[in-house]
């Protein structure tokens, strides 16, 4: 099964704009994630239907953060990206005539669940400011020296 990396992407971006002065593109932001600019239009779009970032037509337009940081959390993205499933692994089937399948789904069920609510419950803890904060200190003195632009240069 393949992974759902949308939420680190939009992690990705957004932390990249926080440290960049006005708007960014989406051709610009689509270099950053190394995709196409309308993969981050379509991400950005549910984004901006929650009022975490907003887009500004025109010459100088692009995507800016709409809120503080300190007041975007990791779920808050994650349900603005449609709530992506979280756990790659599931029952085998889900209604089972057997009952000992139907014993392990119980067991399973509820350990999933289990797992899904503390996550959920930590990336409402996380912030994007604490993100930032994380990425300041992992590049103290260069940080105002990395642009969209030159990010992911070797």
């Amino acid at each position: 099964m393949k992974r759902d990396s949308r939420l680190s992407g939009v992690l990705h971006i957004l932390l990249h704009m926080a440290r960049q002065p006005g708007p960014q593109t989406s051709e610009t932001l689509a270099r950053a994630m190394e995709t196409n600019p309308v993969v981050v239009r379509r991400l950005m779009a549910g984004l901006r239907e929650r009022g975490l970032v907003r887009s500004e037509k025109g010459h100088r337009g692009g995507w800016i953060i709409a809120r503080e940081l300190d007041r975007i959390t990791l779920r808050d993205i994650y349900e603005a990206l449609g709530e992506p499933e979280i756990l790659a692994m599931g029952n085998r089937t889900e209604a089972p005539g057997c009952l000992v399948e139907q014993a392990v789904n119980a067991a399973l069920g509820s350990a999933f669940d289990e797992a899904e609510a503390l996550l959920l419950r930590r990336f409402g803890e996380v912030t994007l400011s604490q993100l930032s904060a994380d990425v300041a200190a992992m590049m103290p003195g260069a940080a105002e020296a990395i642009t969209l632009e030159n990010a992911h240069e070797a």
